[in-house]
């Protein structure tokens, strides 16, 4: 037999035992919970194959800054995917306090879940949106799937991921490092499951939009730039308005080009935005929200990327862009070769900069996946062990 017919006779074997696996269990009712663009961009595959099974309910919940004017109304990604079950509430008013916006959170999913009465919740990350649709489903006793769990960042948001790992059942991991880590704080071997991280599927997607496309519809002029994004660091809000001015400073004084997108809503982000909107014009164009297949094209095509976003850690490597990295919020995350770490100094992060673009020839890193997440999910999702998790859990010792 020839090698692409062992090949096409091994995936017909891998669907049929998803069928056979599916009958085995009744129609399954999902919540997927998602709060921000970011979060959406790396579950909507996910979601996709879910909406499309006949085996399955998908319900979506959309909240968070999805839902905010001041962050660009991003629920209209959402509302374009034309899911048969959507829930789009607002969760928070703007500059409201996290601890407040979490309690908000609880209280609207338990009393949604309470009326859909899902089988099981998927959250992502390490945002609040993840913690409370983690918490009510714990506290329903419901299965909880969360996707992307047992790594660091060395900000609150780690303790918020792994607050959320310990409340749910099953994990969705983006590889080894992340599942000896989770296994590490108690979890079952056999409810972690290597994925990889979901959005590196889209990244690899040939119907993104060209290049051209994109600076049309955002109206960027510039041939070369960098694509900046600086979030607040929530144990550092005191200071943040004094760390982006100086980041910002150092932007305008580097002489490039950015595209430069609104922090996420964490404390400490009204102080950015205003330091973001008295550069904007010229060589730095402001964007509450660009939408997530956009925002890619931007992004593989980039000279840098630059300021303390994910972004710069898992999806810039995967492309081979450079990142400069400023400040502690990835502080302990993996590092490539092709990041450059900077303090919050204009100094510095100018420094860095030069580093950044001397860099050439970056190998493209598949730390985080090789762009096949959707299918494990697909496989893993569909097995009766998957289904068989019990609600309650048990501390596993190493």
């Amino acid at each position: 037999m020839k090698p692409s017919g062992l090949i096409a006779l091994m995936m017909l074997l891998k669907c049929i035992t998803i069928v056979s696996n599916l009958t085995e269990f009744e129609m399954k009712k999902i919540v997927f919970l998602t709060g921000t663009r970011a979060d959406f961009g790396k579950l909507k595959s996910l979601m996709r194959n879910i909406e499309d099974d006949p085996n399955f309910e998908l319900h979506v919940i959309t909240t968070g800054m999805h839902m905010m004017k001041t962050y660009g109304s991003t629920y209209r990604e959402v509302e374009r995917e034309k899911y048969k079950h959507n829930y789009f509430v607002a969760n928070q008013h703007f500059g409201e306090p996290m601890c407040s916006v979490l309690g908000n959170t609880i209280s609207l999913v338990s009393r949604i879940t309470h009326e859909i009465d899902p089988d099981l919740i998927v959250v992502h990350g390490d945002r609040l949106e993840a913690l409370a649709g983690a918490t009510v489903g714990a506290l329903q006793s419901r299965l909880v799937c969360h996707v992307e769990g047992g790594e660091r960042s060395g900000t609150v948001d780690e303790l918020i991921r792994h607050s959320v790992s310990k409340l749910a059942h099953i994990h969705m991991v983006a590889n080894e490092e992340a599942k000896k880590r989770l296994m590490q704080m108690g979890e079952d071997e056999g409810s972690i499951y290597i994925i990889g991280s979901p959005d590196l599927d889209v990244m690899n997607s040939d119907k993104l939009p060209s290049l051209e496309e994109v600076k049309k519809k955002y109206g960027i002029d510039f041939d070369n730039y960098a694509v900046s994004m600086f979030h607040p660091v929530t144990t550092e809000e005191s200071k943040m308005g004094e760390y982006a001015e100086a980041y910002y400073n150092a932007l305008q004084n580097s002489g490039d080009n950015f595209v430069s997108i609104y922090p996420n809503n964490d404390s400490g982000s009204t102080e950015i935005i205003e330091k973001l909107k008295k550069v904007s014009g010229g060589k730095i164009k402001s964007y509450p929200s660009i939408r997530f297949e956009y925002f890619l094209v931007l992004l593989k095509n980039a000279e840098y990327v630059i300021g303390n976003s994910s972004a710069g850690i898992r999806e810039a490597p995967f492309y081979g862009v450079p990142t400069v990295n400023v400040g502690t919020r990835q502080s302990d995350r993996y590092m490539g070769s092709s990041i450059v770490n900077a303090n919050y100094t204009a100094e510095s992060i100018l420094n860095s900069i030069q580093v950044a673009k001397d860099k050439r020839d970056i190998p493209p890193s598949k730390w985080f996946g090789d762009g096949d997440s959707t299918q494990k999910f697909a496989v893993a999702i569909r097995s009766t062990e998957f289904w068989e998790r019990p609600v309650q859990k048990r501390f596993v010792d190493l």
